[in-house]
């Protein structure tokens, strides 16, 4: 089993490919509905993931795979295919997102500790009926220093529900997308984030191999290593670049499948940016790609608006910043092509 979860690792990301993040809560997307004026409904939800789904040039060439939410796998397209099957058409692999969300950390003010383990090995022998091939789980590092945030506890518990969701994946022939998330929600800088995600992924990696997890048969979801957005800094690509590579070669090891970096509030090109920064300084241990969610997404939403008419220009937006993100995952973007498209 593990050869053949080494090779959807590796096909997760194959040179300039990387994961579309389609697994927004039904609360998150309604929040993203609200901004473009769009009722969040099971028809609107399916007809907005439909449009990027059959964008074929985007889904063909840049995209390796797509984070499903329950909703999802399980939803046809108006014709009548599943959307599952639609995704495999394109290429790509399907995925499902299998936390039930972050909750707050009994005895801890301000820690959270990811749900979602009971029942887990039941539900990933459903998703790989349904066509999934990887999962992801989300560990939610919020950084609060005047609270003692995160602390110990915290980061331990985290590390080791994922650590037990991926073993359980692995036992489902399903690839774990490990994602311990540091926020860059705080005032913190740039240093407090390299060194909280030091102690985060040092911990998780000492999880993995406590509980027998295949490391070639996983992928590293990650933050980037950055200023917290109340800090008032703006951390240039490069320092982004050389802090994160430095971070990765102290706690990643070499075995892992890949890294595949969310964009963790990052604006578009912000993301690409620093995501060819840290590919440009290559060559690396890993490979090192994205899974961008509203990254990828924002610009093909305020193109379509939720209207039949705008599908067209809502996949162009789509393929544009997928395109971009293909480039940066090979360290061959440059911002005067943003400036063409």
């Amino acid at each position: 089993m593990s050869e053949r979860l080494e090779d959807t690792a590796a096909a997760i990301v194959a040179d300039g490919k990387g994961l579309l993040a389609a697994d927004e809560s039904s609360g998150t997307i309604k929040k993203r509905f609200d901004v473009i004026g769009v009722e969040s409904t099971a028809d609107s939800r399916r007809d907005y993931r439909e449009m990027m789904f059959r964008a074929t040039e985007a889904m063909r060439k840049y995209i390796s795979g797509v984070i499903l939410y329950d909703e999802t796998i399980r939803q046809k397209a108006a014709d009548g295919t599943p959307l599952v099957d639609i995704i495999k058409a394109a290429g790509a692999i399907p995925g499902i997102k299998v936390d039930t969300g972050a909750k707050p950390l009994a005895g801890f003010p301000g820690d959270t500790i990811t749900e979602g383990l009971d029942g887990l090995r039941e539900r990933l022998a459903d998703y790989y009926k349904l066509g999934a091939r990887f999962a992801k789980w989300r560990a939610v590092i919020d950084i609060d220093l005047t609270r003692g945030v995160p602390s110990a506890t915290s980061i331990a518990s985290n590390a080791h529900a994922l650590a037990r969701y991926a073993a359980l994946c692995q036992e489902a022939g399903i690839v774990p997308i490990v994602e311990p998330e540091v926020l860059m929600d705080g005032a913190h800088d740039i240093d407090t984030c390299y060194e909280v995600s030091k102690a985060t992924l040092t911990k998780l990696y000492t999880e993995l191999y406590a509980a027998r997890v295949v490391l070639e048969g996983t992928i590293l979801k990650p933050n980037m290593v950055i200023s917290g957005k109340k800090s008032g800094k703006t951390s240039n690509p490069e320092e982004v670049a050389e802090k994160t590579i430095k971070l990765f070669r102290e706690t990643v090891p070499a075995a892992i499948g890949g890294i595949a970096f969310l964009s963790g509030g990052q604006s578009d090109e912000e993301a690409t940016a620093n995501l060819n920064a840290i590919n440009a300084t290559g060559p690396h241990p890993w490979k090192l790609t994205f899974s961008y969610g509203r990254a990828l997404q924002a610009a093909a939403q305020k193109a379509w608006r939720g209207k039949a008419a705008n599908v067209a220009a809502g996949q162009a937006a789509f393929v544009h910043r997928a395109h971009m993100n293909h480039l940066a995952a090979l360290g061959k973007w440059q911002p005067t092509l943003e400036q063409a498209a």
